[in-house]
């Protein structure tokens, strides 16, 4: 679908010309190098996770409004972490679709039985209008080449009435936590996927996530986007100065 240009947040962030030339370069260089570093992904992420990273995506979906009986996308559903989240809440994995761009990480996902995956970006669902009770993405958001045409591509899947929960890490407010976690993410991590991988691009994917998370559109964007995409209510809850939860509503009809 095409749509017209409209207000609101299109690329989450400016080029980072250290990894990329140029935004024309930016989603096949983001594809590549998560298609190379997938069979890591998991193991470096408990470390991002702070070990609670089960438990706090379980919960995060919980207050955004997923319940039982639900049909949902996972969009950037990667390795699979917050899908295998979703899937005991709603109660069968037939229920929840998977999609990501990356073959390496849709290789890679350990999902349960009966979960469907689909390759395909977020820009250009491959699905019907009204299909989900309920979309996540889950700290994907930084990666979307434009955040417009993706939460706009959101809401028309969802049915009237459902639920788009977006999780992601954003700068915190306080300067001393600001470069506590730049500490953490663009020194402590890095280093630990040097130790423990199997690719040596891994540790760049990692410095690679920091910065992207440095450059961020600030909050107060990615709401205003979320409303000129066609949600309604749409709010931020912020865990540990961190982790936030933009949850937004498709209007009834």
């Amino acid at each position: 679908m095409t749509y017209p240009a409209e207000s609101g947040v299109h690329a989450p962030h400016a080029p980072l010309t250290q990894y990329y030339p140029d935004e024309s370069q930016r989603r096949g260089w983001v594809r590549r190098m998560f298609d190379d570093t997938a069979a890591d992904y998991d193991r470096v992420e408990r470390f991002v996770g702070f070990g609670s990273g089960s438990w706090y995506r379980g919960m995060a979906l919980k207050r955004a409004g997923l319940q039982a009986g639900m049909r949902v996308l996972d969009v950037g559903v990667g390795t699979g972490l917050v899908t295998r989240q979703i899937v005991p809440i709603v109660g069968a994995a037939e229920l929840v679709t998977g999609v990501d761009p990356s073959p390496g990480m849709l290789g890679n996902a350990r999902v349960p039985a009966g979960v469907r995956l689909v390759r395909g970006g977020a820009e250009t669902l491959p699905f019907a209008s009204d299909s989900f009770d309920f979309v996540t993405m889950g700290f994907a958001l930084r990666h979307i080449a434009d955040l417009s045409i993706a939460f706009r591509e959101c809401c028309r899947v969802l049915r009237p009435g459902g639920r788009f929960c977006i999780l992601e890490i954003t700068q915190p407010e306080s300067k001393m936590q600001a470069a506590l976690l730049k500490g953490y993410l663009r020194g402590l991590v890095p280093w630990l996927a040097r130790l423990t991988s199997r690719n040596t691009q891994t540790p760049v994917v990692w410095n690679y996530y920091y910065d992207t998370i440095a450059a961020c559109a600030p909050p107060h964007e990615v709401l205003d986007t979320l409303r000129a995409a066609g949600f309604g209510a749409a709010d931020r809850h912020v865990e540990k100065a961190i982790f936030s939860e933009y949850r937004a509503d498709k209007p009834a009809r």
